[in-house]
């Protein structure tokens, strides 16, 4: 993949992380290397257990104590941030990198009023800013997510699904970060306050300049938000290209299986399309790709020799033992 470039926010290079298990160590991420570059969304996409969410959690440095130490590097520009101790780590959150969790109900606190939550939020970033100031800091981004200002005394229970997920995005906003990580944004939303959500996402990407790692297995929110898309399986990129050739022409198998397993109606009737098998032990990797077990095109070479990620296009990459048949 290309090296690392000055429009780069972020670059993720040969990034691995395991976690320990009483079965052994899960391959979690493995030998990862990634941009976003400035202004970009890019979109992270593939099936549950992938490594999308702990690729997200790397990059903000909140691993769960079950991980081991990663290896690789992440550069937030010029910053290396897995150098950093915990001590300079922790003002890059929040004011630099922010995420949005995909479930505001358990990420806010429930006996805190939701006023409390950004004015202790920024006051921690920032001591020197006054009660006052951090409320009127407070008011202004959740006017543009609109919501009232006499809902600040409100509690998290008291407020809908899609206005709790509001709030987390306020929360993300409000020290205007360059770099938002958006760990599925719309779960558990429905399809109406979804499209709301997302369309706030975008409004407010172009209005603050944000760039976005939006992880996601929404391909629908990928259509409408994403610049460029990876795809992960079991912990590696099987593919990465702008979000139009993604859509159009995939090159991955796994990428193809993706894309036709969205559900679509036809004559009246649901045809799903299903990808067959299982998902990977991550303790116990097959040998070769690790999606030869479940791929219809799969040939002796698969079984027995990782691929390596090769260009298919001048922006798109894959990694797949077919392309070097065409």
């Amino acid at each position: 993949m290309s090296t690392r470039t000055s429009q780069d926010l972020l670059r993720i290079e040969d990034l691995t992380v395991e976690y320990r298990t009483l079965e052994g160590n899960a391959k979690a991420i493995q030998s990862v290397t990634l941009d976003l570059k400035k202004g970009e969304t890019l979109a992270l996409v593939g099936e549950s257990g992938s490594g999308k969410s702990t690729l997200g959690l790397a990059v903000m440095g909140l691993l769960p104590p079950a991980a081991k130490k990663p290896t690789g590097k992440i550069f937030f520009g010029e910053m290396e941030v897995t150098s950093l101790d915990e001590g300079r780590l922790r003002p890059l959150r929040g004011s630099k990198i922010a995420m949005i969790f995909q479930d505001p109900m358990t990420s806010l606190n429930p006996v805190k009023k939701i006023g409390d939550h950004f004015t202790e939020y920024i006051r921690a970033h920032n001591p020197r800013t006054s009660k006052e100031e951090a409320l009127k800091l407070t008011e202004s981004i959740l006017k543009e997510l609109g919501i009232r200002t006499e809902r600040l005394s409100d509690y998290p229970h008291q407020f809908s699904g899609g206005m709790r997920q509001r709030v987390m995005i306020g929360l993300a906003l409000v020290l205007n970060p360059e770099l938002i990580i958006a760990d599925e944004p719309t779960t558990a939303l429905d399809v109406i306050v979804e499209a709301q959500i997302i369309e706030q996402l975008r409004e407010l990407r172009e209005k603050f300049s944000l760039s976005i790692l939006l992880i996601t297995h929404n391909m629908g929110i990928v259509a409408q938000m994403a610049d460029r898309v990876a795809v992960m399986y079991a912990g590696k990129i099987a593919e990465v290209a702008p979000v139009t050739e993604i859509f159009l022409n995939p090159s991955h198998p796994y990428t193809q299986a993706l894309l036709k397993s969205i559900p679509t109606v036809e004559g009246g009737r649901r045809v799903l399309n299903v990808i067959p098998g299982f998902p990977p032990d991550l303790r116990n990797l097959p040998s070769g790709c690790a999606f030869h077990p479940r791929c219809p095109f799969a040939f002796e070479r698969c079984k027995v020799e990782e691929p390596k990620l090769q260009h298919v296009s001048a922006e798109g990459l894959a990694a797949c033992h077919l392309l070097d048949r065409k």
